[in-house]
C-alpha cells in the first residue's frame, strides 16, 4: 500500500520548486542511504525471501524516476516544457510547494514501510544512542515490569536487583470534553426567611453560552493558528459524541473577535510606533451575499521586528482586512507615518513615497528576494550566463547579512559599505551593460527592468543599518493564513474577514515571542471577561504573559 502511494507521487510531481532545491539534494541523500540499507537487510547471511529483492527493486523504480523528474537538468529533455509550466506557467499548471512536500513525505513513508518490512525479519543488535531524549519537562508514567521468576534456578536463594534498563516513548492523551457544573447555593435565613443570599453569576464572555473561555481559544487556535477549519473541528467533536455546529461556532469566533479588537489595534498602533515596517499583502476569498460565490478579498500584512539589528522590542505581526488591493488600503493604514516601509515592488506600496503625500513622504526599501527570483527563473532553467553570474554574485549579499545579524546599525552598515556595496556596483554595471545588448521583450530584460527601474530602492540597505536585505519574514508570517486559507476555501463575509485578521494577528505574534498562543488567549479572554481594565490592556500584550 505504501509503495503504490509513492507510484501515485510521481504522476504528481514534475518540476522543483526553485525554494526546495535544498529539500531535493538533502533527501535524495537520505533516500540513497536507505536503498544501501535495504540492500543490505537481504544479503544471503539471513533468512532468504524472494520478497526482499522484490522490495529493492520497487523501491528503485519508484524513487529514481522521481529524483529524474525532479532534478532541474531534467528540463531540457523531452517532455521539460510540461516541467517548466509546473513551476512558471499558468496557475492552473503549477504545483505549490505544500504539494512538493506532500510527495515527500509519501515517498519517505513508502520508504520506511519496505524498510520496516524488512528489518523485521533480522535481529537488530543494540545501537549506541543518537536520538535526542523527549522533553524534561513532559509528565512520566513509569511502569515496572518484573520478571515472572525470581527464584534462582539452583534453588539456592531469591535474586536480587543490581539493576535496570531503562527506556522511554512518548504517548498522546487525546484532548477530552468536560463539563463545568456550576452551583450556586441560595441561602435564606431560618428565623424570618428573608434576606436571601446568593452568589453572583460568574463572568462569562458570552453570556449565557455553553463555551467556557478555553474551549473558545482552542476552536480559535485550531482556525486561526492551526489552519483547521470549524467543519473539520465539527467532525473532530462529532467523533466524541459532542454535537457544535460550525455556525455555532463561527458566531462564537465573532464574539472572541469582537473582544480582542482593542488589543489588535493596539498591536498596530506599536507596529505604527516602529521606525521600519515590513509590508505584504495576500488574498482571502470571501462569500458574496446573495451570489452564490466568492469575491477577493485581501489580508494587509505589517510586520514589525527590531532584532535582526539589535532592537529590544518584541516582533509583532497585524492583519488588516480590506476588500481591495488599492492604494487607498495602505494610505489609510500608515496615514501620517513616514519610516522606512521594506516592501516588494507593488506600485501601491511607493504611494507612501511621493513627495506630497500628507504628513510627508515614507522611504521605501526594496527586497532582494524578490529580484532574485526573476534571476532565478532564468537561471533554473539554464537559458541566460547573466542571470547565473547574477545569482551567484547575490549569494554573497546574502552571506554579509548572516554575518552581521543581530549587531547594532552602525556595524551593519559599516560591513554593508565594505562588502556588499561593490557587488551591488557590480551587479548593476553589469545589467545597465547586458540591457544594451539583448532584445527588450527578454525574460531577461524584464528582470533587469525590474532591478534598475528601482536602483534607489535596492541601495537602501547600503544607507540604512536598520534595514533588511530581504522582505521575507513578513512572507514567513503570511504563509500560516495562505495555508488556513487552502483549508477554509473562504471567509463568510467581511466582517468574517475582519475576525480573521484580528484573532489571527494575536496568535501569530503570540508564535512570534514563543508563547503558547493556546494558553495565552484562554487567560486572556478570561481576565477580559472578569472586566480587565482598558488602562491596562498593554499587559494582556503575548509578550508580557506569565501563566498564573
Amino acid at each position: 500500500m505504501a509503495l503504490s502511494a509513492c507510484r501515485r507521487v510521481t504522476s504528481a510531481i514534475d518540476a522543483p520548486s526553485s525554494r526546495l532545491s535544498s529539500t531535493i539534494r538533502r533527501l535524495s541523500s537520505r533516500f540513497q542511504d536507505r536503498r544501501l540499507r535495504l540492500i543490505g537487510a537481504s544479503s544471503p547471511s539471513l533468512p532468504t525471501d524472494i520478497n526482499d529483492s522484490v522490495h529493492v527493486a520497487q523501491v528503485d523504480t519508484i524513487i529514481e524516476p522521481l529524483f529524474r523528474q525532479l532534478s532541474p537538468k531534467s528540463s531540457s529533455k523531452p517532455g521539460g516544457r510540461r516541467r517548466r509550466d509546473t513551476t512558471y506557467g499558468r496557475s492552473s499548471e503549477k504545483l505549490d510547494d505544500s504539494q512538493y512536500a506532500f510527495a515527500f513525505e509519501e515517498v519517505q513513508t513508502g520508504l520506511a514501510a519496505v524498510e520496516a518490512r524488512l528489518e523485521k525479519r533480522r535481529p537488530s543488535p543494540s545501537k549506541p544512542g543518537g536520538r535526542r531524549p523527549l522533553p524534561a519537562h513532559l509528565e512520566r508514567i513509569e511502569e515496572v515490569i518484573e520478571p515472572e521468576e525470581q527464584t534462582c534456578a539452583c534453588g539456592a536463594c531469591a535474586r536480587v536487583k543490581i539493576g535496570e534498563d531503562v527506556s522511554e516513548r512518548l504517548d498522546v492523551v487525546a484532548p477530552k470534553f468536560r463539563v463545568i457544573v456550576t452551583r450556586r447555593p441560595r441561602y435564606a435565613c431560618t428565623a424570618c426567611r428573608e434576606n436571601i443570599i446568593q452568589a453572583p453569576v460568574p463572568a462569562r464572555l458570552i453570556e449565557g453560552g455553553i463555551a467556557t473561555e478555553r474551549l473558545l481559544a482552542n476552536i480559535a487556535v485550531s482556525k486561526y493558528a492551526d489552519g483547521l477549519p470549524l467543519y473539520r473541528q465539527e467532525a473532530i467533536f462529532a467523533r466524541e459524541k459532542v454535537e457544535l455546529g460550525r455556525n455555532l461556532m463561527a458566531g462564537w469566533m465573532g464574539h472572541v473577535g469582537f473582544h480582542l479588537e482593542p488589543l489588535a489595534d493596539r498591536l498596530f498602533q506599536l507596529v505604527r510606533d516602529g521606525d521600519r515596517i515590513f509590508a505584504d499583502e495576500t488574498t482571502l476569498p470571501v462569500l458574496a451575499p446573495g451570489r452564490g460565490r466568492t469575491r477577493t478579498g485581501y489580508l494587509w500584512t505589517y510586520l514589525r521586528d527590531d532584532r535582526p539589528y539589535g532592537g529590544a522590542g518584541p516582533p509583532i505581526v497585524v492583519y488588516r482586512f480590506e476588500d481591495s488591493r488599492a492604494a487607498r488600503c495602505i494610505e489609510r493604514h500608515l496615514a501620517g507615518w513616514r519610516g522606512v516601509l521594506q516592501c516588494d515592488g507593488y506600485a501601491a506600496y511607493r504611494k507612501l513615497a511621493e513627495p506630497d503625500r500628507p504628513g510627508g513622504p515614507a522611504t521605501i526599501a526594496c527586497c532582494w528576494a524578490h529580484l532574485r527570483r526573476e534571476f532565478y527563473k532564468l537561471h533554473d532553467a539554464g537559458v541566460s550566463q547573466t542571470a547565473t553570474w547574477t545569482i551567484e554574485r547575490m549569494v554573497e549579499l546574502w552571506t554579509v547579512e548572516a554575518r552581521i545579524k543581530g549587531c547594532d546599525p552602525q556595524t551593519r552598515l559599516d560591513a554593508r559599505r565594505a562588502t556588499s556595496a561593490p557587488i551591488v556596483d557590480e551587479l548593476q554595471l553589469r545589467w545597465e551593460s547586458e540591457l544594451t545588448r539583448i532584445s527588450g521583450k527578454s525574460k531577461l530584460a524584464e528582470a533587469i527592468r525590474y532591478g534598475l527601474s528601482r536602483k534607489a530602492e535596492f541601495r537602501r540597505f547600503l544607507e540604512d543599518g536598520r534595514v533588511e536585505l530581504d522582505n521575507n519574514s513578513v512572507e514567513r508570517a503570511i504563509r500560516p493564513q495562505t495555508i488556513t486559507r487552502k483549508n477554509a476555501l473562504f471567509a463568510g463575509s467581511e466582517a468574517g474577514g475582519e475576525t480573521w485578521a484580528t484573532i489571527a494577528s494575536l496568535l501569530a505574534t503570540a508564535r512570534l515571542n514563543d508563547v503558547d498562543p493556546s494558553a495565552w488567549l484562554t487567560q486572556t479572554l478570561e481576565r477580559i471577561a472578569a472586566g480587565w481594565p482598558n488602562k491596562n490592556i498593554d499587559a494582556l500584550l503575548p509578550w508580557n504573559f506569565s501563566r498564573d
